[in-house]
């Protein structure tokens, strides 16, 4: 499953880099964000790991963070590993005009065993949820006092 979803976010792509970059600040815009655990490299930077831990339903999900690029303010790129689940995702940051930027995010899942199941029969859930999360960091960006 291939897909890009893109949304304007009113700040400054200086200023949406300042917070989108922050791990600290992630819980307040990722749903679900338990904890955020350096693995092996500089957090953040490229070939970096991170284990990232969601409260799902009655459980948690856990993948696994490798950034693949680190191009700011321009690409961020990664790739996202759970169980049964393989996610390239490729983020651009365009400025526009020094006061908005627009966050354009295409994302490929390949999914193994019972995951590819799920892919083919809920594989909107995954386009809802990529736009949810782009939507709700667009909202903390732009009510976040400095």
């Amino acid at each position: 499953m291939e897909y890009t979803q893109d949304i304007v976010v009113n700040v400054p792509r200086e200023r949406f880099i300042e917070l989108f970059d922050n791990p600290d600040l992630m819980p307040e815009w990722m749903e679900g964000l338990l904890r955020f655990e350096p693995l092996t490299g500089v957090p953040g930077q490229e070939g970096a790991t991170s284990r990232l831990t969601y409260r799902r339903g009655r459980g948690t999900l856990e993948m696994v963070e490798t950034i693949t690029r680190r191009q700011l303010p321009e690409h961020f790129d990664g790739v996202y590993e759970a169980k049964g689940v393989h996610n390239i995702s490729n983020n651009q940051f365009i400025d526009i005009d020094g006061i908005s930027t627009r966050w354009v995010a295409h994302n490929i899942f390949e999914m193994t065993g019972f995951m590819k199941i799920v892919g083919l029969l809920f594989g909107s859930m995954f386009r809802k949820q990529t736009l949810e999360t782009m939507q709700a960091f667009k909202d903390f960006a732009e009510n976040r006092t400095p």
